[in-house]
């Protein structure tokens, strides 16, 4: 197997390939151009979503070249596959921002150079798309029949396939057909939901211009107690730090399943497999915390991993800085009339006053390390220290700076 896809193979990239032999005979051959593609359904990616741009470093890294495709176009109909219903359209003006949100953070991860990474968005060629031409070449190609024998449509016909969602395959298969005509590309990488998508792409570049073109799909990654990957209590761990903070990223790679610290190592890092197997050897709070740091340096700058990891410190073992924990700003006139207990913790760490209330009655508040179970208690100005702060605690995995004013 060529060298690029053992590594893959390796570290967990690699699920179904349509010609591993074939794919292999031509990357010896030299460089090849690849692509991958998401759509701009939010203003951000999560980290579920990085899976392929990891690989794709990695291919990157080996000597070929990768096309990073935003589906400006694609996102104004949606995906079936992976879904139980229709997704929620969007108008053309909120996908449009939505794609230069997802660029900006994919070229910080990447760096584009115009060279060995591209960026694309098939809103250049499907935007303004003729559908009477479009059907004469493309539509012609595809079999009804086959469509609804790939999983992702054949689920929905269970629970209703609108006639939008029904092209997406055809659009999707065209996009391959315009980046190989454009770029050459030969291979498409993607999750393993997306392979009769990437199948059709490969059929229908096979069809029109007598070309090979492969496939290559990774597994759907979930985490060890089943839970989609990049999910928290809180929703999805989101790369915009306007919607996940740096510090709650960090904490969520620090309290990872320990089955599935060295799993996660080898998919969101780029440390040598040697390396992980001795960093998985020893300590697991201390191969956590490793984890946390290194994706945390990988998505938003060795700088804030720096701070998160201080802060983390600070705030479990008192040996880091405090200013870089998650702080809040409570008027210090509250403490000096009494702040309920209930009242503090709904300040502090949000959510909804029963929220407040159930962590208190189920012992989980603690405030300057004293554990507080009594909902009627009230909190004076006599737990603060001599900066005129406190630190609390929400459960064991969350702990707060709060400053007064």
């Amino acid at each position: 197997m060529n060298k690029a896809l053992e590594v893959l193979k390796s570290r967990g990239f690699f699920q179904q390939c349509t010609d591993v032999d074939g794919l292999s005979a031509l990357m010896d051959k030299g460089p090849v151009t690849f692509y991958v593609g998401c759509d701009p359904t939010g203003p951000s990616l999560h980290i579920g979503h990085m899976i392929p741009f990891f690989a794709l470093r990695h291919l990157r890294n080996m000597g070929h070249n990768g096309i990073a495709l935003v589906g400006g176009g694609t996102a104004r109909i949606g995906d079936p596959s992976g879904k139980t219903e229709m997704r929620k359209m969007l108008s053309y003006d909120v996908l449009d921002q939505n794609t230069e949100c997802i660029k900006k953070q994919l070229d910080k991860f990447i760096g584009f150079d115009n060279k060995t990474a591209y960026s694309a968005n098939n809103k250049d060629w499907l935007a303004d798309l003729n559908y009477i031409d479009f059907l004469r070449e493309i539509g012609s190609q595809f079999s009804v029949n086959k469509m609804l024998t790939f999983e992702s449509y054949r689920k929905r016909m269970e629970t209703g396939l609108s006639f939008i969602e029904f092209n997406y395959q055809l659009l999707q298969s065209y996009d391959y057909l315009m980046l190989h005509r454009k770029y050459n590309a030969c291979l498409q990488i993607g999750g393993d939901d997306q392979w009769g998508n990437i199948v059709a792409g490969i059929d229908l570049i096979r069809r029109l211009t007598g070309d090979e073109a492969y496939g290559l799909t990774f597994p759907l990654v979930t985490r060890a107690d089943g839970q989609k990957m990049g999910k928290s209590e809180k929703g999805a761990i989101f790369l915009d730090p306007e919607l996940t903070p740096v510090y709650d990223f960090f904490q969520y790679w620090r309290n990872v399943n320990d089955p599935d610290v060295e799993k996660f190592f080898k998919l969101f890092t780029f440390l040598s497999l040697e390396e992980i197997d001795q960093i998985c050897k020893g300590d697991i709070n201390a191969a956590k915390e490793r984890l946390a740091y290194e994706v945390t340096a990988l998505i938003h700058s060795k700088e804030e991993a720096d701070k998160a990891l201080s802060g983390a410190r600070a705030a479990f073992s008192g040996a880091g800085n405090k200013e870089h924990m998650p702080t809040v700003e409570i008027p210090k006139a509250d403490f000096e009339a009494g702040i309920g207990i209930v009242d503090l913790f709904f300040k502090a760490v949000g959510g909804t006053k029963s929220d407040a209330r159930r962590l208190v009655e189920q012992g989980g508040a603690v405030v300057a390390d004293k554990n507080i179970r009594d909902v009627k208690a009230v909190i004076g100005a006599d737990v603060l220290d001599a900066d005129g702060e406190v630190v609390i605690k929400a459960g064991k995995k969350k702990m707060f700076r709060v400053v007064t004013k």
